[in-house]
């Protein structure tokens, strides 16, 4: 039976050094969500990061905009929050009413506070190595691995999905960190057989319980990124589940993430990590 890798418990960890970090600054780290709309995920998640936000230490500058805001707008309110210099980290909360341009509102964020990781330059360094603010899922599971494997040299990781926000930059962290990393995708022929090689297995495509325990190298170890929703045994009411068959491939890998409990806590933990970073560099370069 495979070890499981408590999320929320590392999750925890990192908030309480992170607090603990900012209680010794002479400034507070300033973080700033946009949240365009009413859509009912979207301002759950926000309402946790602010509180979480101020719970740390850090200003928390919440923008809330109707769901008629136009391009102009938004984008107006971003450079502001880019001149602002008590701003330190921007979020825009995605997704955005279907009028609006994400892209161009995302890449119009300072790179250097884009907390979220998803500007175009943010990938640009990543992929090239340079220091840069890296998407939080995709850094919350690379310090889960090493959290359990310190050093991931050599390891086969098997990347399943190829997406901007968390396939391809979790790739790049694993490079980095000098695993051999191979990307599946809807395309990749026989999966199941790819996936049976991997020492470290990363499924995050969206797909309910799609890799099967017999799907996993024995003793492997499964970061499972997928947040589904599926109906319950209970009529009327869901649940949450991942991409892996969690029950059958507990069975047989050495370590795994369950869902939910697993990556989902980091997120919030890696943006106030993102968000103490940006801080202190943007201090230090005043």
């Amino acid at each position: 039976m495979a070890d499981i890798i408590d999320g929320k418990a590392f999750a925890a960890t990192l908030l309480s050094k992170i607090a603990a970090e900012v209680k010794t600054l002479s400034f507070k780290p300033g973080l700033a969500v946009v949240l365009v709309g009413e859509d009912a995920a979207s301002q759950v998640y926000v309402r946790s990061k602010v509180k979480t936000t101020v719970e740390l230490g850090m200003e928390s500058f919440h923008h809330a905009l109707p769901a008629d805001t136009t391009q102009a707008a938004l984008l107006a309110l971003v450079r502001e929050l880019n001149a602002n210099p008590a701003v330190h980290g921007i979020l825009v909360q995605l997704p955005l009413p279907k009028h609006l341009d994400a892209d161009e509102v995302i890449n119009t964020i300072n790179p250097d506070k884009d907390v979220d990781g998803l500007t175009v330059v943010s990938a640009g360094r990543l992929a090239g190595g340079l220091p840069g603010l890296v998407s939080c899922t995709p850094l919350g599971c690379l310090l889960l691995l090493q959290d359990v494997i310190p050093d991931l040299t050599g390891l086969h990781a098997v990347v399943i999905g190829r997406s901007n926000l968390v396939g391809k930059p979790v790739a790049q962290l694993l490079l980095q960190q000098n695993c051999t990393v191979t990307m599946a995708h809807s395309k990749t022929r026989d999966l199941a057989g790819l996936c049976r090689t991997a020492d470290i297995l990363i499924p995050a495509v969206g797909r309910p319980e799609m890799v099967k325990g017999d799907w996993i190298k024995p003793g492997a170890v499964v970061i499972d990124v997928g947040i589904n929703r599926v109906p319950s045994v209970t009529p009327g009411k869901t649940k949450l589940v991942g991409d892996v068959a969690y029950a059958e491939a507990a069975q047989i890998a050495g370590k795994i993430t369950p869902v939910p409990g697993g990556v989902g806590p980091m997120t919030i933990a890696c943006l106030l990590r993102n968000t103490l970073t940006a801080a202190k560099r943007l201090e230090s370069a005043q």
